[in-house]
């Protein structure tokens, strides 16, 4: 089968769902590759890149839909588009199910197979398929550096001859994919960095990346990020109170502000009003990243940048990933080659849409002259549903009861376990040598100490705690080295073998425990 990327005929569009080096990557699951002329140009991707990756290049948009089995685009097909669909072919694309039941319903009239790109699940399978989380990362980071070019001084604070420069300081309204890539990025530039977002669960990542979380003075339970495809839900309107009130309070302080609520499907909610732009500093810059669904910032323009009377710059932009599309169509176009590669397990070029896999499932909006948009709920929404159920609460008698015969049985397993050990103990001890019998009682009581300690540590320290006992306890090299001069060649092919796997131990011991604190290390 022959997979093709057309021209993005969308205005401003730079992006290209096929790049060279994905060709060559279709091309090992058996696929033949096409372009259209100047496809990538936008992009950076000349036509003679793609010949020499072995892609055959079409003159124009309708010999190219004719000629391929699979066509793979970036932005929704137009009308005339849609017409080209045919019962044989399958488009991959961002599609907008939920808004566009006229492409839907042609697709269908085709009986056509089109999967949406936007549709993928939001589970960890099919992260290497997650196109949205790709052009969210990029939006993030590049919402930063339109800020950083709009803003009039530096990001990082300085002392210079001339006198000390403060660091700005950013706020991030939304811990999700973008919002994160923007906390890395302003972190990294040196400013000082702020976050918000609904869910409190995300403050964790929010600091481990250096920004600050903004906490509110208010209790709510919110839904859970994973039952919700890892976007935030809809907030009451007192948490909404409360959330603005906030904002009222930093709205003064802050120099950038880079908004990135969206909730699929409806008008972006308005987070940062008239009165917050008015009480910002002069020469601060604003970035509204929902800008396409009306923007959380009141005052901004789709697609444009204003200036308030009072110096604020609002930027309402809506092609971040189009202005980086050189990095935007690899991550865009890896997707789509992880898309093919689950969509061709054997290899051989022939497309196998297993409706029964989760994840080709939940990204189908039509197969086989049927809509099938919506999905199924993923199931990690049922999990994550299972997760919330409160267990029953119990008296304080019920819990002494719990205590008393956990402790009960503990007992009666130790007792248990030294009883048998002390008989294995005599039984042994009948029959080996005395010298042999004082070195393994020491044996056997290090092995119960070890064990009884590594078992009372949380799991999260297993891994550098074993790590750093593993390379002190090699010191049993010592022994090893003293015996490896033996005249017995039994004796020295042991002692080698020992000194092997104890110089393992003890390279790898701290090699490991020197990686886990780095983690843990700011660079």
């Amino acid at each position: 089968m022959k997979i093709g990327a057309p021209k993005e005929i969308f205005e401003g569009e730079a992006r290209v769902a096929m790049t060279p080096d994905s060709a060559l990557q279709l091309q090992k699951l058996g696929y033949q590759c096409a372009v259209e002329t100047g496809a990538g140009a936008a992009a950076g991707f000349s036509d003679a890149a793609y010949e020499a990756a072995g892609v055959e290049i079409i003159k124009t948009a309708a010999a190219l839909w004719k000629e391929v089995d699979i066509i793979a685009k970036v932005r929704q097909p137009n009308a005339t588009e849609m017409k080209r669909l045919t019962a044989d072919k399958t488009l991959i694309s961002f599609f907008n199910p939920a808004g566009n039941e006229e492409g839907m319903e042609a697709a269908k009239k085709a009986g056509a197979n089109v999967i949406a790109m936007e549709m993928v699940p939001r589970i960890s399978r099919a992260q290497k398929m997650d196109a949205l989380s790709s052009m969210a990362n990029i939006a993030g980071y590049r919402a930063v550096i339109e800020a950083g070019n709009n803003f009039g001084r530096f990001f990082t604070g300085q002392i210079t001859a001339a006198g000390k420069v403060p660091p700005a300081k950013v706020l991030i309204v939304g811990a999700g994919v973008a919002g994160l890539a923007a906390i890395g990025t302003s972190t990294s530039l040196g400013a000082i960095t702020y976050a918000f977002d609904v869910r409190p669960e995300v403050a964790e990542q929010v600091e481990s990346m250096g920004a600050q979380f903004v906490y509110l003075d208010f209790e709510e339970e919110q839904t859970d990020g994973a039952a919700t495809g890892g976007y935030a839900s809809v907030s009451s309107p007192e948490f909404r109170e409360a959330q603005l009130a906030k904002f009222r309070e930093l709205a003064p302080e802050m120099d950038i502000v880079i908004t990135t609520a969206l909730i699929p499907n409806r008008e972006a909610p308005k987070l940062w009003l008239a009165d917050m732009v008015a009480a910002m500093k002069p020469g601060s810059v604003i970035v509204d990243l929902a800008a396409e669904k009306g923007g959380n910032v009141e005052g901004t323009v789709k697609d444009e940048k204003v200036v308030t009377d009072n110096g604020v710059t609002i930027i309402g932009y809506t092609d971040f990933p189009s202005r980086m599309a050189a990095q935007s169509s690899t991550l865009y176009a890896t997707n789509i080659r992880h898309m093919m590669t689950d969509l061709t397990p054997e290899k051989d070029g022939q497309i196998n849409h297993d409706m029964e896999d989760d994840v080709i499932r939940g990204a189908t909006v039509t197969y086989a002259g049927e809509i099938t948009f919506p999905p199924p709920p993923p199931k990690v929404q049922a999990i994550a549903a299972k997760s919330k159920e409160k267990p029953k609460e119990l008296t304080p008698e019920e819990k002494r009861a719990q205590e008393v015969a956990a402790f009960k049985a503990q007992t009666k397993q130790q007792v248990s376990l030294l009883a048998i050990g002390g008989a294995l103990l005599l039984l042994v001890g009948l029959y080996a040598p005395a010298s042999f019998m004082q070195h393994f009682i020491v044996f056997v009581l290090a092995v119960f100490v070890g064990f009884q300690v590594i078992w009372n540590v949380s799991h999260s320290l297993h891994t550098p705690l074993m790590a750093v006992t593993n390379a002190i306890s090699s010191i049993i090299i010592l022994g090893a080295l003293m015996q490896i001069g033996s005249g017995s060649f039994i004796v020295i092919l042991l002692a080698a073998l020992s000194v092997f796997m104890a110089g393992i131990n003890i390279f790898g011991g701290f090699l490991v425990t020197r990686r886990m604190l780095a983690m843990f290390q700011k660079s």
